[in-house]
């Protein structure tokens, strides 16, 4: 029986393989849902998304990570 990842998000692992260190990695993705969070317009997509899961999209974006 295949087993589904329902809910992970893909870019995390390669943020993982790119950063040389766990601790900034979570202190960037943080910082970035922080900043999601407090935008005073949300997007639809912002609302139904969660920030941290954003924040992750954003940085594995930013570092050409992302497909």
């Amino acid at each position: 029986m295949a087993t589904e990842n329902k809910g992970l998000n893909v870019n995390i692992g390669r943020l993982i393989e790119d950063y040389d260190n766990r601790y900034r990695l979570v202190m960037d993705i943080a910082k970035r849902a922080r900043d999601i969070s407090e935008k005073p317009d949300k997007t639809e997509e912002e609302m139904i998304t969660k920030p941290v899961s954003l924040a992750i999209d954003s940085l594995a974006d930013d570092r050409g990570l992302k497909d």
